[in-house]
C-alpha cells in the first residue's frame, strides 16, 4: 500500500497514539454514565473520538491522492527548543523547584517568561508586541483563574507578597 500524503497519514497516526493513551488512561477512573459522569467519562470518549479522527486521516492519507505526496519537512528544531523549554520554565516559576532553591515566582511571572521565551521561536520577534501579549494574557489568567475561579495559587513572587 502506497502513502499518498505523508503530512496526513502520520498526523492521523498521532491522533490515534493520543486518543489511545487517553482512552486506556480513563479506565482506571470511574467511568459513570451519561446521567452521572465520573471523573473518566470525559477523557474516555474524549480519546474515543480523537482515535475516529485518526483512523479517519489515516485512511484519507491512504486512499486520496494529494500533489507531490504531500512531503514531510524537515524539523523545526529552534521552535521545538524554545516552545519545549517556554512550558518547563513556566512549571518551574509557577510551581518553584525546592529541591533547587527556586521559591514559586507566582502566575504573572510566569506567564511574561512563558510568553517571551516562546515567542522566540518566531524569526523576528518584536518586544513591544510580546510585551502586549504578555500582559493582556497575564491580566486575562488572572481575571480567569483567580477571580472567576477562585483558584488557591501564589500570583505574585514571595518576597512580594511576604
Amino acid at each position: 500500500m502506497r502513502i499518498k500524503s505523508q503530512k496526513d497519514f502520520f498526523s492521523g497516526l498521532m491522533f490515534m497514539g493520543v486518543g489511545v493513551a487517553f482512552a486506556w488512561g480513563a479506565t482506571t477512573y470511574n467511568v459513570g454514565n451519561g446521567a452521572r459522569m465520573g471523573p473518566g467519562y470525559f477523557p474516555l470518549y474524549l480519546g474515543v473520538l480523537m482515535t475516529i479522527l485518526g483512523a479517519a486521516i489515516t485512511f484519507k492519507a491512504l486512499v486520496v491522492e494529494t500533489m507531490g505526496g504531500d512531503k514531510i519537512g524537515k524539523w523545526a528544531w529552534k521552535p521545538l527548543f524554545f516552545v519545549i523549554l517556554a512550558n518547563l520554565v513556566f512549571g518551574a516559576l509557577l510551581a518553584g523547584l525546592p529541591y533547587f532553591g527556586l521559591p514559586a515566582m507566582g502566575l504573572i511571572a510566569a506567564i511574561y517568561a512563558l510568553v517571551f521565551i516562546a515567542s522566540m521561536a518566531e524569526e523576528g520577534w518584536k518586544f513591544k508586541a510580546t510585551f502586549i501579549l504578555a500582559t493582556v494574557l497575564a491580566i486575562g489568567s488572572y481575571l480567569a483563574f483567580v477571580v472567576a475561579l477562585k483558584l488557591q495559587f501564589p500570583v505574585w513572587p514571595a518576597f512580594i507578597t511576604g
